[in-house]
């Protein structure tokens, strides 16, 4: 083999030629297809001897050998050992000097000068250290072969590579990137990192730029410090480069063609960012401070979780800025973010770079918080890729009052939970803002070229307690010795600029005053605010409308049995499974008549005639192409191939979009990337569905902080429906409460809808009511199990072409109001039941009443109802959950309301549990035969 070709071969290897096993990797792969290696790896492997007529497994053995060989000698070995000045050794040291090289990229991190306060006490790492690869300074002049270190040269002599590695590795940036599996992209970094030594140029308007943007942090923070002492701000002191660091993002990613950035962050720092990069008016945050406040906001909330909305100037146009509104269950706000994005995305024609989102965490929240786990889990898959998030980490080493990390986490860094996803991670000293800025703008770069997340580890600290109430040196006494004597960020930089001849002290004082100036006259400090645009969402035609708005959802049955047609066309040849074919059958009946139309197909019908009308639908859960009961099979697999095909997507031309996607095993970041998603995109029907009802638990935040306050507090509309089974099957105590009772609880101010809907023209209807109706409210729905194939659980084409959910039902059996002795209202499946029951006892005295909407109440729809039994006085709410949970302790005082004046109301259901249902199933149906009998029984 040529020294020329062997030297190439090395150098190439992302391994340096010390991994045998990545050679014969990539020999396997050229003995597959040639072309899949490159040009010079082929080039090597053409050259190899060639074994004819027996198996690849054998006939390469030798091969291998000699792969391993030349891994161990290295490429010099075979140059002549008689060295001439200026040109590489030949001997052993060769492949320890590429083996050092390698050393540096896997751990030099661990060596860098990350830590402000120098208080980190990183172990001794001896893979970096000359002897552990048996060599000295006493080898520092001579020359070796650098393999693929990017330095510009093929040679260099050992003292000067050494130099060059630690100020590349274990200077101001740790750079973790070698996890990576991906070669492209470890060497793109390589290459980048290596090239400059992890410290570029910077000329002297950027270093002043930094400066300006330190001198704001800090000026910001002092300034309310001074005016208002002792008020909870959750200062940015000691992380102060977070400000130059994000407006240096957005102004760079605005020159790379970013339209739009959506941020997400908690409360550190909060009020720092919204002034000093996107740009609130100081006078407005000084009077949220004094107390005064919009009485149009409704309940409002604290100042460190509002959002804000504004436009930057960047060298590419003005840049959307959205910061999402945030409660403190901290890293939550992370799947919101990116709901936001992908529905922003969308809009655009998917161009991950017109739309940016930046996430910004704790240490100890990135590391402690599953959501976090769940988002990056999200972040490459089908339904919710953004393509990737710039992650970026204030780590003030402090979480709340443990700065322990034995106590906060048991992994080295708060950031490996990224490396599940092979995301880089560069770890940054805060108080170098040049390493910073170098970071900042490599991320960028990584995430727009490879479409996936990027962390930066922003290591700083905390120059007050938790907040500026707290006293910190009751719990870090060490820590806050060093932190009083430390010097600000803004200080540190100015004083290294000097030093350099950029600025002189005037120039950092007049900085700072001028600052200050500007403050007190309470204007926009940000010199790349610009008032906003209009954007490409209008909320104006869903502002001011209530739950009973009137509208118009009829729709012909002609028009149902086109569509309907059209659900039951499937492309020839795409095999069908037996029982799914035997479904498809059956809805050919229904669209034709000869059979009533049952959940799965009313629900498919909803889809057909919202996308035929040009609306877009997005529908995720953990298995919502199928529906988790097998009722729904909105993706049909084709048995012969495994491919898809999807009636919904092929209703006519130019319809509107549908997607639905079985989602991650998680509820709580798939339902707040859900909730984002609905909150960026008001003209789409967005749904979650849970796989049972009671999954919903593990999203409760998201209920709670989002979906039923958001409104209140930030005056932020969703539409977001979620569908969540519910009912009492003898399934146990997991699979039949959705817990209803905790959605009626949060009921309040017509936040959302609660409705149990009890047949397929019912969901038909709701489902068309929710983006029909010019009003925009989470919906949510108890959804139905074993009424999904129930022989009463059914509806014609007429009953779904009449357009309107009611919100009420009347009786259905021929009965005369007159003759009625008991009222029994209900919600849900055990109606059937007591339909059921009455049916076999023949009584013609018990009337029952069915309410579908729970929340809002529908008072005048149920007294119209209630007027044909005004004379009965004995009235029973009957319900299968358990009697603290359900309905009835919730929604009481509504059907107290509701009965006659003098009548009595008494309960029918399961007596309290702390459990929401049994585990057995003969006890379940002792107990759902007990309570149709007390219900149906005039006592």
């Amino acid at each position: 083999m040529q020294e020329s070709v062997m030297k190439a071969w090395w150098d190439s290897s992302h391994m340096a030629g010390a991994n045998a096993a990545y050679v014969e990797e990539l020999y396997e792969s050229y003995m597959e297809d040639p072309q899949s290696v490159s040009d010079t790896w082929r080039q090597i492997f053409d050259s190899l001897p060639k074994v004819e007529g027996v198996e690849l497994e054998t006939n390469h053995t030798s091969v291998k050998d000699q792969f391993r060989k030349l891994a161990a000698l290295g490429p010099t070995a075979r140059m002549s050992s008689a060295p001439v000045e200026g040109t590489p050794v030949s001997d052993d040291r060769q492949v320890k000097v590429l083996q050092l090289i390698n050393a540096f990229r896997f751990r030099g991190h661990q060596h860098a000068n990350l830590d402000p306060l120098g208080l980190w006490k990183q172990e001794r790492v001896r893979d970096l250290e000359l002897s552990h690869h048996n060599l000295s300074d006493k080898d520092f002049d001579s020359v070796f072969n650098v393999g693929s270190f990017a330095i510009g040269k093929d040679s260099m002599s050992l003292g000067e590579l050494f130099k060059s590695l630690n100020r590349t590795y274990c200077g101001s940036i740790g750079a973790e990137y070698m996890h990576i599996t991906d070669t492209d992209q470890k060497r793109w970094l390589q290459q980048k990192i290596e090239s400059v030594q992890a410290k570029p140029e910077f000329s002297k308007d950027e270093k002043l730029t930094l400066l300006k943007g330190l001198t704001a942090a800090d000026g910001m923070e002092k300034y309310l410090g001074s005016k208002f002492p002792g008020a909870k701000r959750f200062s940015l002191e000691g992380g102060d480069a977070l400000v130059p660091m994000l407006k240096n993002l957005i102004t760079n990613a605005g020159a790379a063609g970013t339209k739009e950035v959506v941020i997400g962050m908690a409360h550190r720092g909060r009020l720092n960012v919204l002034v000093n990069v996107l740009g609130k008016n100081p006078s407005v945050l000084f009077d949220e401070f004094a107390g005064k406040h919009d009485d149009s906001l409704g309940a409002g909330d604290v100042k460190y979780h509002a959002g804000f909305s504004s436009d930057f100037a960047t060298p590419g146009g003005n840049v959307h800025l959205a910061l999402a509104f945030n409660p403190s269950h901290l890293e939550i706000v992370n799947p919101v973010v990116m709901g936001s994005v992908r529905a922003r995305l969308e809009r655009r024609n998917d161009d991950t770079n017109t739309v940016l989102p930046i996430t910004i965490h704790g240490d100890s929240a990135i590391a402690g918080q599953g959501v976090v786990q769940e988002t990056f889990n999200m972040s490459q898959t089908r339904g919710f890729a953004v393509g990737g998030t710039v992650r970026i980490v204030v780590n003030n080493q402090v979480g709340f009052t443990t700065s322990k990390t034995e106590d906060t986490r048991s992994t080295q860094y708060c950031t490996d939970i990224a490396k599940m996803v092979q995301a880089p991670i560069f770890h940054v000293n805060s108080d170098d803002p040049e390493a910073v800025a170098f970071v900042t703008q490599l991320a960028l770069e990584y995430r727009n070229k490879f479409k996936r997340d990027v962390v930066i580890d922003l290591v700083c600290y905390r120059r007050h307690g938790h907040n500026e109430a707290d006293e910190p040196n009751a719990t870090q006494p060490l820590m806050y010795q060093k932190v009083k004597k430390h010097p600000v960020p803004r200080a540190i930089y100015a004083d290294q600029l000097i030093a350099e001849g950029v600025i002189e002290q005037r120039d950092a004082d007049r900085y700072l005053e001028e600052y200050r100036a500007a403050l007190d006259h309470g204007a926009c400090v940000v010199e790349e605010w610009r008032p906003m645009t209009k954007h490409s969402v209008d909320w104006s035609p869903y502002l001011g409308h209530d739950w009973d708005t009137p509208y118009d959802g009829a729709i012909s049955v002609e028009k149902l049995q086109a569509l309907g047609e059209a659900l039951t066309s499937f492309p020839e040849g795409h095999k069908l499974q037996s029982r799914v074919n035997k479904l498809y059958q059956d809805r050919k009946a229904m669209v034709s008549g000869e059979k009533k139309l049952d959940w799965g197909m009313a629900e498919n019908l909803a889809y057909a005639s919202l996308v035929d009308a040009g609306e877009d639908i997005r529908m995720t859960g953990q298995d919502s192409g199928r529906g988790t009961f097998f009722h729904r099979h909105a993706v049909l697999h084709n048995q012969a191939d495994g491919s898809t095909y999807m009636p919904l997507q092929n209703i006519r031309e130019g319809q509107g979009e549908i997607e639905i996607y079985d989602s991650v095993l998680s509820e709580e970041a798939v339902m707040a990337f859900e909730y984002g998603y609905a909150t960026a995109e008001p003209e789409c029907l967005t749904i979650w569905e849970a796989q049972f009802g009671d999954f919903a638990n593990g999203a409760q935040v998201v209920f709670d902080q989002f979906l039923s306050s958001g409104e209140a507090k930030w005056g932020r509309l969703c539409g977001l429906t979620m569908l969540l089974p519910h009912g009492y099957e003898g399934q146990g105590p997991e699979h039949s409460s959705a817990r209803l009772e905790r959605f009626l609880q949060m009921c309040a101010d017509h936040n959302w809808q609660v409705c149990v809907p009890s047949t397929p023209a019912q969901v038909f209807n709701m489902l068309r009511r929710q983006v029909v109706r010019p009003m925009r409210k989470p919906l949510i729905v108890m959804s139905p199990k074993s009424l999904l194939r129930h022989p009463l659980a059914t509806s014609s084409l007429e009953e779904l072409a009449e357009g309107k959910f009611h919100n009420v039902i009347s009786e259905i059996d021929d009965i005369n109001p007159k003759d009625v002795k008991r009222v029994v209202m209900c919600s849900g499946k055990v109606y059937y039941d007591l339909l059921d029951q009455r049916r076999k006892n023949e009584q013609t005295d018990v009337a029952i009443v069915r309410l579908e909407q729970l929340y809002p109440f529908p008072q005048e729809e149920c007294a119209k109802v209630v007027a044909q039994y005004s004379h009965v006085t004995d009235w029973v709410w009957c319900q299968e959950e358990p009697q603290n949970q359900g309905a009835w302790y919730c929604s009481q005082h509504h059907f107290w309301q509701a009965i006659p004046d003098g009548a009595k109301l008494t309960y029918a259901g399961r007596e309290a549990s702390s459990s929401p249902a049994v585990g057995y199933v003969s006890v379940h149906n002792q107990q759902q035969k007990a309570l149709v009998e007390d219900a149906l029984t005039i006592k």
